[in-house]
C-alpha cells in the first residue's frame, strides 16, 4: 500500500480548525471543523443529496472532503513528509492553489498553482537536502501573504499562531523528529479557529495610491512656482524678497523631486506586494 500521512496530518490541521464557526469578518461563513457551507452545499449535491447546515456535516463528509479537495487536490502522497503536511495545512486555509504557489516559490519555480512533476521533484531533491529550510521558505511566503491581508488585524493573531505550530511540526516531521500528530500546538487558544484566509475574497489592506500621491505633491510644487513667480519681479529690490525668492524656488524643486520619489518608491511597492499576494504572471507550468 502506498505512504501516506493524511490522518496525522489531518488531526494537526484540524486541532487548528476547532469547530463551528459564524465570524462576521470571515469570508468563508458559516464553517465546522474548517469546512465552509459552500463547499459542504457542493459536495453533498454532487452526492446527490439534500444540502444541510454545515454544522451537521458527518465524520465520514469530513474526512472525504479533506481528502478529496485539499490532499489529493496538492497531490500530497506524492510530496515529502513534512512537507505534505505544510502544502496541506496552507490549501486548507488559503486554497489549493494558492497553497501549491507557496511551495514552487520557495522552490525558485514559476508559481503557476499547479502540483506537476517538476514540482514534485524540486521538493523531494530540496527535502532531502535542506528539509527545515524548505518549511522555513514556504511558511514564510505564507506568512507575508496573510499580514497582506485586510483581515490581518482581525484573524492576524490566530493566523500568526497557526504559520508558527505549522512551521514546528513540518520541520520535526520532515527531519524525522516526529511526525505532526506528536508535536502539541502551543498556547490555551490553539484550537479557536482563525477564518479562511483566500486571497481572492479578502483583498490586500489599502496602501497609498501613487496616483494620489503625485497629484498633491504637483499641485504643491504648482502653487510654490506661481508664488516665487508673483515674487521674481521685486526680488531684486529687496535683500528680504530675493531671500524669499530663492527659498520659494528650492521648496518647489524639492516638491517635484518627491513627488516623483513617491511614484518610484510606490512602483516598488507594489511590485513586491504583487510578489506576495501571487499576482505577477506565472510562467510556464511546473
Amino acid at each position: 500500500m502506498a505512504r501516506t500521512s493524511f490522518k496525522p496530518a489531518l488531526n494537526a490541521v484540524l486541532r487548528h480548525e476547532g469547530g463551528y464557526s459564524n465570524h462576521p469578518d470571515d469570508p468563508g461563513g458559516p464553517t465546522m471543523k474548517g469546512v465552509i457551507q459552500r463547499v459542504y452545499d457542493g459536495y453533498r449535491r454532487g452526492k446527490g443529496l439534500a444540502v444541510r447546515p454545515v454544522r451537521e456535516i458527518e465524520e465520514g463528509e469530513l474526512q472525504d472532503i479533506y481528502r478529496r479537495q485539499y490532499w489529493d487536490a496538492v497531490r500530497a502522497d506524492e510530496l515529502p513528509e513534512g512537507i505534505d503536511y505544510v502544502v496541506f495545512d496552507g490549501a486548507v486555509n488559503s486554497g489549493p492553489g494558492q497553497s501549491v504557489k507557496w511551495l514552487q516559490r520557495a522552490l525558485g519555480l514559476p508559481a503557476d498553482g499547479e502540483m506537476g512533476a517538476v514540482t514534485l521533484a524540486a521538493a523531494r531533491t530540496a527535502a532531502e537536502t535542506a528539509p527545515a529550510r524548505l518549511v522555513d521558505d514556504i511558511c514564510d511566503r505564507r506568512l507575508a501573504m496573510l499580514k497582506a491581508l485586510r483581515t490581518w488585524p482581525v484573524f492576524g493573531r490566530g493566523w500568526g499562531r497557526r504559520v508558527e505550530d505549522v512551521r514546528k511540526a513540518g520541520k520535526a516531521w520532515a527531519t524525522g523528529a516526529g511526525p505532526a500528530r506528536r508535536i502539541p500546538v502551543d498556547g490555551p487558544d490553539a484550537a479557536i479557529r482563525s477564518g479562511k484566509a483566500p486571497v481572492a475574497s479578502a483583498r490586500p489592506a489599502p496602501r497609498p495610491q501613487a496616483g494620489a500621491g503625485a497629484v498633491a505633491g504637483g499641485v504643491a510644487a504648482s502653487a510654490v512656482s506661481e508664488a516665487a513667480r508673483q515674487i521674481a519681479p521685486h526680488a531684486q529690490a529687496s535683500a528680504t524678497l530675493a531671500l524669499v525668492f530663492t527659498g520659494l524656488t528650492l521648496l518647489g524643486l524639492a516638491l517635484t523631486l518627491g513627488g516623483l520619489a513617491y511614484v518610484w518608491w510606490s512602483a516598488r511597492a507594489g511590485a513586491r506586494r504583487a510578489a506576495i499576494l501571487d499576482l505577477l504572471p506565472a510562467g510556464p507550468a511546473a
